[in-house]
């Protein structure tokens, strides 16, 4: 119940590849792109808890409660993809990506990256700006920027075949021992509607950070307010969080049984959707030979499983997935290929 995923219709198709983050449900008719922090902050990772001593860490962004289980999971992909990325400078970076899908439409992306020379820690430049377009004209793209030492602002535009669709605004403040934000969401003034989330989270102890959740919609003839609650528990392995609001609840337990193994499992319950849901994942990395295996098993009997092979010294990745529904009886695979 983090990031607000976008719900507008006509949905724009999403990027190939990309993963959908956790998300609140967002009344008929609102939407916003979905957003994901470009490069993650230094010493944000909630499965490496710094300490001073005397002071607390600060416990990350809100929406990234359940970041730490969600990795385990396997990505579903269907069709063949084909990515080529190229570096043109030491800020600069283009990619090309090619679909083929036997259930929707082909398509073809290109993406362009820019990383400005602002740097404010060891893995963080700044400004930041991302953006791909598709062969009909729709636009992705984010703008990410430290304005202060502890204020980051990001902005966020999308269109669908050359029609503005949506666009959020958000800021971010990190002190010592908490996490402050603000989203705006496809504001109009003339007409009346938008959204505004609000999250704050806030480190109790070295290892249990509390924090909350606030989403207030209006468009003409309705507005509401949905409010959620979180905790999370850091322990030297694992990770256990809890979310529960108007919405629904989600829990999520992330353990690392060592340098290989990473196991997660979620539960899900939807109150608008009357509906709950129960996942297992794993991830098994064969550092030797270079592979990477994550497989899940829902409550739902939707099996699925991806191979990530890199084939050094060659700047490239072979990727295999496939997901079974056994109550529907459906089958789906992908194979991509990653150059450079």
């Amino acid at each position: 119940m983090g990031s607000v995923l976008a719900a507008s219709s006509p949905n724009p198709p999403p990027a190939p590849g990309g993963a959908v983050g956790p998300g609140l449900t967002v009344p008929p008719g609102f939407g916003m792109p979905p957003v994901s922090p470009v490069i993650p902050s230094a010493g944000a990772d909630a499965g490496q808890p710094q300490e001073a001593e005397g002071t607390l860490p600060n416990p990350g962004a809100f929406e990234e409660c359940h970041r730490k289980c969600k990795e385990v999971f396997p990505m579903q992909m269907e069709g063949v993809r084909l990515t080529v990325n190229k570096g043109l400078s030491n800020h600069f970076q283009v990619n090309h990506t090619v679909m083929l899908s036997t259930m929707g439409d082909s398509s073809y992306r290109f993406g362009a990256t820019y990383v400005g020379s602002k740097q404010t820690g060891p893995a963080e430049s700044f400004p930041v700006m991302v953006g791909d377009m598709d062969n009909s004209g729709s636009l992705n793209a984010q703008v990410i920027h430290q304005v202060a030492d502890k204020i980051r602002s990001k902005l966020a535009f999308q269109t669908q075949q050359q029609k503005f669709v949506n666009w959020q605004g958000d800021a971010e403040f990190k002190g010592e021992d908490f996490t402050a934000a603000i989203t705006l969401g496809n504001p109009d003034v003339l007409v009346g509607s938008g959204i505004i989330v609000a999250h704050y989270l806030q480190s109790i102890t070295p290892s249990l950070a509390l924090g909350g959740e606030l989403v207030y919609h209006r468009r003409p003839g309705e507005e509401g307010t949905v409010m959620s609650l979180a905790g999370r528990y850091t322990g030297s392995n694992y990770i256990a969080t809890l979310t529960l609001g108007g919405a629904g609840a989600h829990a999520s337990y992330y353990h690392k049984a060592n340098d290989q193994l990473q196991v997660g499992v979620e539960f899900e319950a939807s109150t608008r959707m009357q509906d709950t849901s129960v996942s297992f994942g794993y991830q098994l990395d064969v550092p030797k030979a270079n592979l990477l295996f994550k497989g899940s098993l829902d409550s739902n009997w939707v099996v699925g499983a991806t191979l990530e092979k890199k084939l050094l010294p060659l700047p490239l990745s072979l990727v295999l997935c496939s997901f079974l529904n056994h109550r529907k009886n459906k089958f789906q695979c992908g194979f991509g290929i990653t150059i450079g």
